[in-house]
């Protein structure tokens, strides 16, 4: 048995000749795309890949290495084709996203819509973000706020797409998705529940509880006090609120904010209700133009990638290479493809900057589809 030192100190030798065997792989690769930009061919080629594999593997010696092997060159020549699609983009050849940068949003006071009522969370967002000041409009669903955006209506939008208690708000990815609008801004607001009743009413009196279903949710533990309690779903818990007044039975109950019950003259009759203290809702201010902030410092994304095995590891390793910062990443199922995802991905960095087109250029190339949703 050979000492183990003495075992290392091969495999250093190899790893040395690995080194550069790879190097000079690398420096071929950039002949490639230096050829490819000369006569515009596209980096990928999936056939040639295919047969390169097959070809290797018929070469393999020992069959325990033959998936390895297979894992190594694919590893190799997506390597490959990175470098070449950071050539590409050093030679004026990257990807055209359309987007253009502005110091900062213009708008106007009354062209901002958000869905539900007032005193609704997305128009105390829409005040955070925009200013006290601000007078926006209200429209049923987010569907509808989406489609004043797209007519022309509102210069502006205001969506929730995420609670740090119930998660992501779901329709409102898809909705990103089928619609040409992107995100120009984020403003996260601190959500304190409080159940809401008639002025006079004890909590004895109560039957039926209102409000949205993440609301709902995030009040379980408070609710669950009062298992006897009806819980009814509603579109918004402003909404909620205001079928409390004009409906004016005081076994009926909502679950809003604060600042709502100043609104429609109802009584709080409990405070902060629901159980994390530390609840919050990220909303989205969607716009119709392709437009970011210069000092932007997240994009959103997303794609589709091929139903198979090591697709998204491909599609994510575009984020490795490039030094790229993923902190969000969420599937949502694809229409009229059962048990098939999207992906929605959050990044850090700028459209502008080099590591990002680099990656976005890649990706773009390899997905079955990619979509830019926003930097801000």
């Amino acid at each position: 048995m050979k000492d183990l030192d003495k075992i290392r100190d091969e495999i250093d030798g190899i790893d040395s000749r690995l080194l550069a065997l790879y190097e000079e792989r690398m420096r071929l690769a950039s002949e490639v795309a230096e050829y490819k930009i000369s006569v515009g061919k596209p980096v990928l080629d999936k056939e040639r890949e295919r047969k390169k594999l097959e070809k290797l593997a018929e070469l393999v010696q020992s069959e325990e290495n033959r998936y390895g092997v297979g894992e190594l060159f694919e590893q190799i020549m997506a390597m490959s084709r990175k470098r070449q699609y950071q050539l590409m983009n050093q030679h004026g050849q990257g990807q055209d996203l359309g987007f253009a940068q502005v110091d900062r949003l213009p708008f106007r006071t009354r062209r901002i819509v958000y869905q539900g009522t007032e005193g609704a969370y997305s128009q105390l967002a829409m005040k955070a973000y925009f200013g006290e000041g601000t007078e926006g409009f209200h429209v049923e669903t987010w569907r509808d706020a989406m489609e004043r955006i797209k007519s022309g209506e509102a210069d502006y939008a205001v969506l929730p797409i995420e609670n740090s208690s119930a998660g992501i708000v779901g329709e409102n990815f898809d909705l990103l998705v089928e619609y040409d609008n992107c995100i120009v801004a984020e403003q996260t607001i601190k959500i304190e529940h409080a159940l809401l009743g008639l002025p006079g009413t004890d909590l004895s009196e109560i039957s039926c509880v209102y409000s949205h279903p993440q609301a709902l949710m995030q009040s379980v533990d408070f609710l669950d006090r009062h298992k006897e309690w009806e819980r009814v779903g509603m579109k918004n818990t402003a909404v909620a609120a205001k079928k409390v007044l004009e409906d004016g039975k005081r076994e009926q109950a909502a679950i809003a904010s604060e600042v709502t019950a100043d609104i429609y003259g109802l009584e709080i009759l409990a405070r902060n209700i629901n159980y994390s203290e530390d609840n919050s809702t990220r909303f989205i201010i969607v716009a119709g133009q392709k437009i970011c902030l210069r000092q932007a410092g997240k994009v959103s994304i997303c794609f589709e990638a091929a139903h198979e095995s090591g697709s998204l590891y491909r599609m994510l390793s575009h984020f490795m290479f490039n030094h790229l910062n993923m902190v969000k990443i969420e599937s949502r199922p694809i229409k009229d493809k059962s048990f098939e995802y999207r992906f929605f991905v959050d990044l850090e960095g700028n459209l502008s900057d080099g590591a990002v087109q680099n990656a976005l250029k890649g990706l773009s190339e390899e997905a079955l589809s990619m979509k830019v949703l926003g930097n801000y």
